[in-house]
């Protein structure tokens, strides 16, 4: 018998998406000064939107229209950190094999956020 989910932190995505904003977290560390301001920040600032955002999906339960609108703003979140990774492995600032497992996981991510946006009707209340 599955457990059933009563926060958004017991969701397999949420740990996902907050493992992989964690990792850029870390190997953000190592980018140019130069880049602060703009590739770092916005990497940052998306990766870590798309666990925001799943939260506040997770509180929007009671609408589905607002519920599927905040998984879709993880949505194109999490694209956004795909095309920031690939420049980030474009200039060198990660190797081919950190951005084809940063890539791969957001892919899941995607994956899991459409799942439950197309049977959003197991998730409102």
């Amino acid at each position: 018998m599955q457990q059933k989910i009563t926060h958004f932190r017991q969701l397999n995505v949420y740990s996902l998406a907050k493992n992989v904003a964690n990792t850029i977290y870390e190997m953000s560390k190592s980018f140019p000064v130069e880049e602060k301001y703009s590739l770092t920040d916005q990497i940052l600032r998306s990766s870590r939107s798309v666990c925001a955002n799943l939260a506040e999906a997770w509180r929007r339960r009671r609408y589905k229209a607002a519920f599927i609108a905040k998984l879709n703003d993880c949505e194109s979140e999490c694209s956004e950190t795909q095309v920031w990774l690939e420049f980030a492995k474009d200039h060198g600032y990660i190797n081919d094999a950190m951005f084809v497992t940063l890539d791969a996981d957001c892919e899941q991510i995607i994956g899991k956020i459409v799942t439950m946006a197309n049977q959003s009707e197991k998730w409102i209340l």
